[in-house]
């Protein structure tokens, strides 16, 4: 994901000038940093998954000049405790909910009134969620590669629709599952993450995680799936995704969508890739005409990924455009 293209589009790497470990309750310790401006404008970008943590290169999208920039790796994954991937993981305290509301504690806790919200893919819901439900907090809202967790959208790409497109990689996907049980594939990756046995959740996570890596770009990065492959990243982010896609991320069935109302007036920019096959642009669609004002930016060269050029010259664009200096 830190490909020399990159180099060109996004601001330097830049190194963090506090980090700390916010207790958030429920035994769980979320590591959070603060790079860029001590006084600029404050932003909060919001990684995929959920379970993806955050990377240095995700920094690099904000004028380290006229940013605060704040990353953090949501419960259970990156360097937040208690990890996923122990033996002895405990999901009942990661929830949609407890996400906002650590967003709220950390807000709280570095003093801010109000933050530009910057989030892609799993991190567009938590934005979106998180918004919703502070709407006063929140200065501007930067999405990316649109994802609202409705049924649809789970089964397009966990179910077979998306397989239909890459039958080589649905093939390594469906492996772990046994044939009488590929007619509900969430719940069957559930069963077999859930498994203390590492003979049965390794290759699970392997295989659900791969299957990610592989498909979120419009060329496959073999960097990328080499580096999401370590066993320990796929166990966590697999059995924290699948662990909230079971539950339907504790949303009603299209309440992002239904609540966009209450983001009138917060400036927002949707980029969205026309060739995103992991959320399509139907959701994004259906936002911008919930919420008409926002800007969709449809990307002719884009998949899902950040990393992509088109994409992350159209994300730029807006934190440029939304940069001011001071607080």
């Amino acid at each position: 994901m830190s490909s020399a293209h990159l180099d060109e589009i996004l601001y330097p790497a830049i190194e963090p000038f506090e980090t700390g470990m916010l207790l958030a309750g429920d035994g769980q310790r979320v590591y959070w940093e603060q790079s860029g401006n001590p006084a600029g404008k404050p932003v909060v970008f919001l990684h995929g998954g959920p379970g993806g943590a955050t990377s240095p290169w995700q920094r690099r999208f904000f004028d380290p000049e006229k940013y605060r920039i704040i990353l953090l790796d949501q419960r259970g994954c990156g360097r937040s405790t208690p990890h996923v991937s122990a033996p002895a993981a405990d999901l009942r305290f990661n929830t949609t909910w407890h996400l906002v509301a650590d967003l709220e504690l950390l807000r709280k806790n570095l003093g801010i009134s109000t933050w530009q919200v910057f989030g892609g893919s799993w991190g567009s819901t938590l934005a979106l969620a998180y918004a919703e439900a502070h709407p006063d907090h929140v200065s501007e809202l930067v999405l990316r590669g649109v994802f609202t967790i409705r049924k649809h959208e789970l089964e397009w790409y966990y179910e077979g629709g998306t397989g239909a497109m890459f039958p080589d990689l649905w093939e390594e996907f469906l492996a772990p599952i046994p044939v009488l049980e590929r007619t509900r594939l969430v719940e069957a990756y559930h069963r077999r993450l859930s498994d203390p046995d590492p003979a049965v959740h390794g290759p699970a996570a392997l295989a659900w995680t791969r299957w990610e890596a592989a498909t979120v770009t419009l060329v496959p990065d073999e960097e990328s799936i080499a580096a999401m492959s370590d066993a320990s990243y796929a166990l966590a982010f697999a059995r924290i995704e699948n662990h909230y896609f079971i539950h339907g991320a504790w949303l009603r069935e299209g309440q992002l969508i239904e609540e966009a109302g209450r983001l009138r007036g917060i400036p927002t920019v949707i980029v969205q890739g026309r060739h995103d096959v992991c959320t399509p642009v139907m959701t994004a669609w259906d936002l911008h005409r919930a919420l008409p004002e926002a800007e969709l930016v449809l990307v002719p060269d884009g998949g899902h990924s950040a990393s992509e050029p088109g994409i992350a010259r159209a994300l730029r664009a807006a934190t440029d455009r939304f940069a001011v200096s001071g607080t």
